[in-house]
């Protein structure tokens, strides 16, 4: 399952956009209600399974 198909699985009503910016290199984005979640670019790495998740979980229970 791509990241983006999880996170719409688990959070799609509260959510009111997603938005996934790939870049050359492997890099990428996650965007979540125009605040920027994750970075591979600003981290270096790639994400580990549930991160990207648990942080769009802090955003959505702060809303």
């Amino acid at each position: 399952m791509s990241l983006a198909n999880e996170l719409l699985k688990n959070f799609e009503p509260e959510i009111e956009s997603i938005t996934l910016i790939p870049s050359q290199g492997g890099r990428y984005e996650v965007t979540v209600n125009d605040k920027l979640v994750y970075s591979k670019l600003k981290t270096g790495r790639h994400a580990v399974p549930g991160e990207v998740l648990g942080l769009v979980e802090k955003i959505i229970k702060k809303v």
